[in-house]
């Protein structure tokens, strides 16, 4: 399935609709892999109706790579509702949310030919104190080492931080409510950031202080816990709560987020946080007649040419959700209402966040809608520049970094903010570089007989 609107600043083209057999109710976003294709999961859906790893070629040709609860008592896990993460060994790794050894998730590693193996059961410890149901994508921080959230278990069982390598060695970092009165949050439902000094931000769904309405929090490369904000101080909750979604970092080195509910009308907002903690609400939803801006945003930003892309779940023409850009200063634009086309064949109730491919083309997820009403995914064009991205987005001088981009094929040059670095073209999508001596934080440059492409993150060497 393939149809296109287009206005004159934009494209939007069904990709794809789920039936159920492949896969049903998608609520996380795709991830680029490294051959350019599209790999997710579905919660739902596939051959034991427990969720699906899939694979979407960019012109819309999916497949089914592995259906959960293939094993017998659903030992490999069901509902992978967090999400998967593209690493730089080649697979993919992440999380379910029931199944496993102990019913109340998995992690997991597949390779992009389908085979899976579970590298960690949940509540393997007494009382769970290492975490249960995983709900939302780790992150890579460096080769082979994962971070990650639990919504639940811990010392208080309201959730957990934890890091995991490759090989399946598991460790708690953090348990949420160690604060009297659970003022370091509970619940967190949205995936961490690795911030460019190291640190991992993220925040809570829940508690928080009198109004349980959440956190904001950094958890620094040495194990300090700081709370950055606790939202809903206020009566009637202006600044939002219930953050779902994770944060992201833009490249003025301040990270950017969205809660569910709060705000003015209590339909969700958009804030701005430094890394010391200043907050900043830049809209309220809802702020137009019969919420035309859309309403509850329930997924993380993606950052990208000066403004930030993200969806809400409902609100727009439709009331079916809506695509929405919005810069830095607070100005939003709708840029798309689903359920435009006739019986929602385009999608509805958008829950997962943008990708924004090394194309320029933004891609995603529907929770519902499509010919079979099982969901979709869908890409939207609006004329961004092709750019590359690195797996991982950090590393130390000597390391090897995997980039990602198009076209790749006759690449003359790479340099690390500057620093000329040695490198192997693999493929038209991928080059395997190494780290050089004298490099440092910042921007990686990628010279092709087409011109020079430029990394949109800065890339973190270590020292």
């Amino acid at each position: 399935m393939a149809t296109a609107i287009t206005s004159p600043a934009q494209t939007f083209t069904s990709l794809a609709s789920f039936d159920g057999s492949n896969g049903d109710a998608v609520f996380t976003p795709v991830v680029q892999g490294i051959n350019g294709n599209l790999y997710g999961v579905t919660d739902i859906g596939g051959a034991n109706d427990s969720g699906v790893v899939f694979e979407l070629t960019p012109s819309g040709n999916l497949t089914t790579l592995y259906s959960f609860c293939s094993e017998r008592d659903c030992a490999d896990g069901q509902a992978a509702v967090g999400g998967l993460v593209q690493s730089a060994d080649g697979n993919l790794y992440g999380t379910t949310f029931y199944g496993g050894a102990n019913n109340v998730g998995t992690v997991f590693k597949i390779t992009p030919a389908g085979q899976l193996t579970t590298l960690y059961n949940f509540c393997s410890q007494p009382n769970c104190a290492d975490g249960s149901y995983p709900h939302t994508a780790m992150i890579e921080a460096g080769l082979g080492t994962f971070y990650g959230v639990t919504e639940e278990g811990g010392n208080a069982n309201v959730g957990t931080i934890f890091e995991i390598t490759s090989a399946g060695k598991f460790t708690t970092l953090y348990s949420f409510c160690t604060l009297s009165g659970c003022a370091d949050g509970e619940y967190p439902m949205g995936s961490l950031a690795l911030a460019s000094n190291g640190s991992l931000f993220g925040t809570t769904s829940f508690g928080g202080g009198t109004n349980e309405g959440g956190t904001i929090f950094q958890l620094s490369s040495a194990g300090q816990f700081k709370i950055l904000h606790t939202f809903c101080i206020q009566s009637g909750c202006p600044d939002g709560q219930d953050s779902l979604a994770g944060l992201t970092q833009a490249n003025n080195g301040n990270f950017y987020g969205t809660t569910s509910a709060g705000g003015a009308e209590n339909t969700g907002a958009v804030f701005e946080i430094t890394p010391t903690g200043n907050f900043t609400l830049l809209h309220s939803f809802c702020g137009r007649i019969d919420c035309l801006d859309g309403s509850h945003p329930y997924a993380s930003l993606v950052a990208a040419n000066g403004n930030l892309y993200g969806t809400t779940w409902a609100g727009g023409s439709n009331d079916q959700g809506t695509i929405f850009s919005i810069n830095l200063k607070g100005a939003l634009d709708t840029l798309y209402n689903f359920c435009t086309q006739a019986n929602c064949v385009d999608g509805s109730d958008p829950y997962a966040s943008l990708l924004q491919a090394t194309d320029g083309i933004f891609y995603g997820t529907t929770s519902s809608g499509g010919s079979a009403r099982a969901g979709t995914v869908f890409s939207l064009s609006n004329g961004l520049t092709p750019f590359i991205a690195t797996l991982p987005a950090q590393g130390r001088v000597g390391g090897r970094v995997l980039i990602l981009g198009n076209n790749l094929t006759g690449t003359t040059s790479v340099a690390f903010n500057g620093t000329p670095a040695a490198f192997y073209v693999d493929s038209e999508t991928e080059i395997t570089a190494k780290v050089p001596n004298g490099a440092t934080t910042g921007t990686i440059e990628v010279t092709t007989p087409t011109g020079t492409l430029s990394s949109t993150r800065l890339f973190r060497v270590i020292e």
